[in-house]
C-alpha cells in the first residue's frame, strides 16, 4: 500500500487547509485511515481517525476545528483544517491500519502545514 498525502502550505493563522491521502496498492486490509502530526521537536500525535464504515474518531483538542472525510471510491482520505493556529504547524502523516494479524499500518511521507501569526 501506498500512500500520497498533499496540501499541505504556508497559512496564516484563522485560515483554512484542506489535506488529502491518497491509498493505491493492495488496499484490501485497511480498515480505517487518518491522520497523525508531528511538530519540531516533539512526538507524533493523533488527529483523527475514520474507519471504512465513516465513524471518525478526532485528538480531543482538535475537535470543531478538523474535520476527517473519505471517498472510498477514490481510496482518498480528506483533513478539513478551519481556524488554524500557528500551534498546529507540524508535518502531517496519512496512516492507513490494519488488522494487526496482517500486518502493521501503512504511512505516508507527511506534508508540512506551516501556520503564521
Amino acid at each position: 500500500v501506498q500512500l500520497q498525502a498533499s496540501g499541505g502550505g504556508l497559512v496564516q493563522a484563522g485560515g483554512s487547509l484542506r489535506l488529502s491521502c491518497a491509498a493505491s496498492g493492495n488496499t484490501f486490509s485497511i480498515n480505517a485511515m487518518g491522520w497523525f502530526r508531528q511538530a519540531s521537536g516533539e512526538r507524533r500525535e493523533f488527529v483523527a481517525a475514520i474507519t471504512n464504515s465513516g465513524s471518525t474518531n478526532y485528538a480531543d483538542s482538535l475537535k470543531g476545528r478538523f474535520t476527517i472525510s473519505r471517498d472510498n471510491a477514490k481510496n482518498t482520505v480528506y483533513l478539513q483544517m478551519n481556524s488554524l493556529k500557528p500551534e498546529d504547524t507540524a508535518v502531517y502523516y496519512c496512516n492507513a491500519d490494519q488488522p494487526r494479524t496482517i500486518g502493521p499500518p501503512y504511512w505516508g511521507q507527511g506534508t508540512l502545514v506551516t501556520v503564521s501569526s
